[in-house]
């Protein structure tokens, strides 16, 4: 993953895109970034001001301050998928064998 640009040139380029001078294409162009990035950063400040709607910058690091917990968590203990299926007891005498009881008279008179 790329080294993110320093909070000063993201705000530095959207006030640049905002002028209108230059289309975002050639702007992004000119500052060595694409055209998605800046259309990005544009978006995100339109949500941080409130002129839009979406998750602030400050709700996202949250969201990912709060997720760091539960992945820890996670790591200590199985997923769900990794638990192991019932398996029957390994004890042929135990009441709930397979073959014990009924099923095993079934089997054997056939």
């Amino acid at each position: 993953m790329p080294v993110p640009h320093p909070p000063e040139f993201r705000r530095r380029a959207v006030e640049l895109a905002r002028t209108g001078d230059k289309s975002v294409s050639a702007l992004a162009k000119s500052l060595g970034i694409s055209q998605s990035c800046l259309s990005n950063w544009i978006r995100q400040a339109a949500v941080d001001e409130g002129r839009q709607g979406g998750l602030t910058t400050a709700e996202k690091k949250e969201m990912v301050e709060l997720r760091l917990p539960v992945s820890e968590c996670s790591a200590r203990s199985p997923s769900r998928n990794s638990i192991e299926p019932h398996r029957p007891p390994a004890d042929p005498s135990h009441p709930s064998w397979p073959w014990n009881g009924e099923s095993q008279s079934a089997s054997t008179s056939q």
